[in-house]
Parts: C-alpha cells; sequence; structure tokens
C-alpha cells in the first residue's frame, strides 16, 4: 500500500475479492477532502461487492500494471446494512432461552447492544445513555430497554445506525440508510447528514452513503459513483452525473413503456393459464364470514402498549394500505394474524370464520394467506442455496426451502412467474446469488403463486432499485386485478400506494384511539 498524502481512499486498477472469489476488477476511484460521495447502481450492478470492500468484509487488490490501494483510516470503518440487520436478528433468534426459561426472555436489550461499543467510558454513559446525542438523533430513547428482537424493521435500521455512530469508527457506510424509515426518522437523518457535510469537524466521521436509488439524496452529496453491470459506469461530480440520468431518462422512455407493457402482457398471459391448469376457487357463499376480525385487541410488552383496543374487519377480495411511523405497531399487528406473536391467543381475533386458540393448527392459517416480510427474507437467506425456482414453488407448500418433488403444474406455474418478472433463465440460481433486491422480488413472487384468499406484503419494495420496485408494483396491480386475493400492504413510501388500495389504517401513536380508518373513493 503506497502512502498518498491528503486523500482518505485510493484505488488504482484494484480488485475486490475474499478467499474463494473476486467480485470486481479494474476499479479506478479517489475519494478527497471536501467530498461527499453517493455509491449507486441496481440490484445485483456489483456495488454491494464494493460495499463489503469499504466495509472490511472483502478485500481491495491491487494488480498490475499501476495497481494502488490505500486508506487513510485502515480497519476503521463501519457499514451498516440490510444484512447488518438480517445478521442481527438471527443473531437474537440464536440467542433466545425462552424455551428454557419461565416467561419470554427478551435477550439483549437496545441499551446492552449499544453499550458493547462504547469502550472504556461503557459504565459511566450505560445509565444516561438516552442523554447522548446519537441516541437523540436517531429517535430511539423510547426503546433502549425493548429486547432488540422485539424491534420492528425501522427500530432495527435506527439503533444500527446509533451503534455506529457511538462506535466512533471514522468513516461510515450507510447503505439504504433511509429504508423503512417513517417520514419523521428520514428528516432527522436528513439533517444530521447535511449537517455532519457542512460543518465537518476535525475529529468526526466521514459518511459514504450508498443506495439503490438515486432518489431521496441529500445536498450535500458532491460525487457519485454508479455500478453497472459488474464495473464502474459513473464516477465524478452530481452535476454531470445529474445530467447524464437526465440524457437517460429521455432515451429510455418510450423503452421502458414497451418493457412494462410487455410485462403486464406476459403476466395476464400467465393468469389465464394459470385457471386452465388450476380448478378456479369456489365463489364466495353470501354471508362469508371477513378474513380477519379483531375485537378490542391490546398487546403490550411490559409498560410498552403496542396496540390498544383495537377493532378491525378486513372483507374478502378488500385491499388495505397500513401505515403509520416506526414503532406504531404494524408489525404487530402482521404477527398477530401470521400467528408469530402469541399474545393472539389473549385476545380476540378471528381468522378466515374461526377464533384463534379454537383447535386451529398455524399450518391451517398459513395455507390461507400469502407472505413477504423483512422475517421471512431473513429465515430463507438461512438456506441460501435453495434454487430460485424452488423458492417460488415453496409458497405451494408454505416451507422455507422445498423438500417433496415439484409438480409439473408447480413447476411450469414458477417459470411463468419469474419470466413476467424478468428472472427468466435464472430458475436455477442459487437464492443467495441473486442481490438482496432481487431476493424480494423473487420472495413476492412465492406469495403470489399459490393465490391465497390473503396477501401480507410488509414493505414488499424495501430496498429494491427503481427498475424492480416499478416492475413489483405493476405485478401487485396485476395480482389485483384477478379479484381472488385480499391485500394488506404495509409501507413507509407514501408513493407505493396503488390506486386499488381504496382502505386506509393509519396508526397514530400517543393518541387514543391509537388509529384511525380511512375509505378512498
Amino acid at each position: 500500500m503506497k502512502q498518498t498524502t491528503g486523500d482518505y481512499i485510493v484505488l488504482k486498477n484494484c480488485s475486490v475479492e475474499d478467499r474463494f472469489h473476486t467480485y470486481l476488477s479494474g476499479l479506478s476511484w479517489t475519494y478527497r477532502p471536501g467530498e461527499t460521495w453517493l455509491v449507486t447502481g441496481a440490484n445485483g450492478s456489483g456495488k454491494e461487492h464494493f460495499i463489503a470492500a469499504l466495509g472490511d468484509e472483502a478485500l481491495f487488490c491491487p494488480r498490475e500494471p499501476g495497481g494502488e490501494f490505500f486508506s487513510a483510516r485502515p480497519g476503521d470503518t463501519v457499514c451498516v446494512s440490510l444484512e447488518n440487520a438480517a445478521s442481527l436478528i438471527a443473531e437474537e433468534r440464536r440467542r433466545d432461552q425462552s424455551d428454557y426459561t419461565e416467561g419470554v426472555d427478551i435477550g439483549r436489550t437496545v441499551r446492552d447492544y449499544l453499550g458493547e461499543v462504547l469502550g472504556t467510558d461503557r459504565k459511566a454513559l450505560i445509565p444516561r445513555m438516552g442523554t447522548l446525542p446519537e441516541i437523540t438523533l436517531t429517535g430511539i430513547g423510547p426503546i433502549l430497554d425493548r429486547g432488540v428482537k422485539f424491534l420492528s424493521t425501522g427500530e432495527i435500521r435506527r439503533t444500527l445506525i446509533a451503534r455506529a455512530l457511538l462506535s466512533q469508527k471514522k468513516l461510515l457506510v450507510l447503505s439504504e440508510p433511509f429504508a423503512g424509515l417513517d417520514a419523521s426518522s428520514r428528516r432527522e437523518l436528513f439533517a444530521f447528514f447535511e449537517g455532519l457535510a457542512a460543518n465537518p469537524a476535525r475529529d468526526s466521521p466521514r459518511i459514504i452513503l450508498c443506495t439503490d436509488r438515486y432518489t431521496d439524496v441529500p445536498e450535500s452529496i458532491t460525487s457519485v459513483l454508479e455500478f453497472s453491470g459488474g464495473a464502474v459506469s459513473f464516477s465524478g461530480p452530481r452535476a454531470d452525473y445529474e445530467a447524464l440520468l437526465a440524457r437517460r431518462k429521455a432515451e429510455a422512455g418510450e423503452r421502458l413503456a414497451e418493457e412494462r407493457a410487455g410485462f403486464k402482457t406476459a403476466a395476464r398471459a400467465y393468469s389465464r393459464e394459470r385457471e386452465i391448469l388450476r380448478s378456479p376457487p369456489p365463489e364466495t357463499p353470501a354471508g362469508e364470514p371477513p378474513l380477519i376480525e379483531m375485537e378490542h385487541v391490546n398487546v403490550s410488552w411490559g409498560d410498552n402498549h403496542v396496540l390498544r383496543d383495537v377493532t378491525w374487519r378486513v372483507n374478502r377480495g378488500e385491499h388495505w394500505f397500513i401505515r403509520g411511523p416506526n414503532g406504531a405497531g404494524k408489525t404487530t399487528l402482521l404477527e398477530l394474524i401470521t400467528g408469530d406473536n402469541l399474545q393472539v391467543f389473549a385476545n380476540d381475533v378471528r381468522l378466515f370464520g374461526a377464533r384463534r386458540g379454537s383447535g386451529e393448527t398455524l399450518w391451517d392459517i398459513r395455507r390461507n394467506l400469502g407472505i413477504v416480510s423483512y422475517r421471512l427474507h431473513l429465515e430463507y437467506r438461512m438456506v441460501g442455496g435453495t434454487p430460485v425456482e424452488d423458492v417460488v414453488v415453496s409458497g405451494f407448500h408454505d416451507s422455507i426451502g422445498l423438500y417433496e418433488p415439484k409438480t409439473d403444474m408447480e413447476k411450469l406455474a414458477a417459470q411463468k412467474w419469474l419470466s413476467a418478472a424478468g428472472f427468466s433463465g435464472r430458475g436455477q440460481a442459487p437464492f443467495s446469488s441473486l442481490s438482496y433486491g432481487e431476493q424480494r422480488a423473487v420472495l413476492i413472487l412465492r406469495a403470489v403463486v399459490k393465490g391465497a384468499p390473503l396477501l401480507i406484503l410488509d414493505e414488499p419494495c424495501h430496498a429494491l432499485d427503481e427498475g424492480a420496485r416499478t416492475m413489483i408494483l405493476d405485478l401487485l396491480e396485476i395480482v389485483a386485478g384477478e379479484g381472488g386475493s385480499a391485500m394488506l400492504h404495509v409501507t413507509h413510501d407514501p408513493a407505493e400506494m396503488l390506486p386499488f388500495e381504496k382502505h386506509i389504517l393509519e396508526f397514530c401513536p400517543g393518541k387514543m384511539p391509537m388509529y384511525k380508518i380511512v375509505e378512498r373513493t
């Protein structure tokens, strides 16, 4: 490694590799003082391997001729990513001792988890952790004494960012930091990012922001590094990149319209074929009970009242948009339906006409559900060698992985959906070989493949790039148009509300009632 004066990071003709693979080659990039960089690129572009090397999970290796790698702060980098969040939840599940103790093992609290990076001042800082500016910034003061495994997706993200800030590392790599955060949390994080860039103290951390989509980009970003097809496709000033985007948008407008039309045609063709391949569901008889009935539901963790006096019904064919800030109760509501929250048995909750706790099994419930969630994604990452086609087919069996032979109908259904969603020819690729966003798209196909009466979509576009996000929203419109499945769609992004979602359940924490129902015309 050569000494380079003044620059933070210098790459000249470098590769990114680990013990087993070389992921990127021919990288050249310089990070200079006064610059604030955004690293971007579509899912699977190579961006994720570059981020891994920045976070010391892979290596930058100089190559001849003229190869050079220099970092002014070797080993002084921390990365916050979706993968970090998944690993944290997996670790908490491994630590869970609930089966061997009385009551529920809450595991590490947020306070304990953050305290692990406080160093020699740990004992003094832990009791007054709620007063630290990093805690105030991320808004996690109210959850410091909650178990990590009980956090919502957004709360986990904010906890990881707080831990990174408390670590005193000098280079923070924030991958999709705004994903899963509500509007208030995004504004606070934006303000922090802008303040740090505008007034960089000598000992304050530098930040590299990474995102799949060039949206919600802070004004302080000066430079952009874009990856495409496993290589750098742009490196330079922000103004030049935005001019390039404008040219691309103009050139791609007609082509994008054709691709979307082709996607919709393919998906509708599959829908018609499915009616031939499978017997149509019986018509709903008059007086059919609601899919979901909740009467005065209450859920608490100690003194923390997550749900209070919630009464709610979902009828067949209804499409609901569920919104509210992080920690408002959205995830808990969904867990009462999927069977992942045992407090359902202490409440009046009816699913598909039967009260929970009346003898039904978890499989009886999930037979009627198609689910996409962060936790499902985590579980599927543990069997990442499963072929993509088998992941989709497993939706017929409600399993994590596939443990019995596929029928011809199941194979054809999976292939048609994969083709319609842009995965043609990739059915035998391992699930783990896909980018995070591509994995989520495949799990959405898994949810819709069996045509269940109820689809639960918990942040379905979380971490998808713009192209994949557009494709998924188109797909959801087509699924809704078939009329067979009701949808519960949870998202923080109001732009993802779809025209067919006529019912809104909005959580209002701190108020009574804590929710309101809005009907759209």
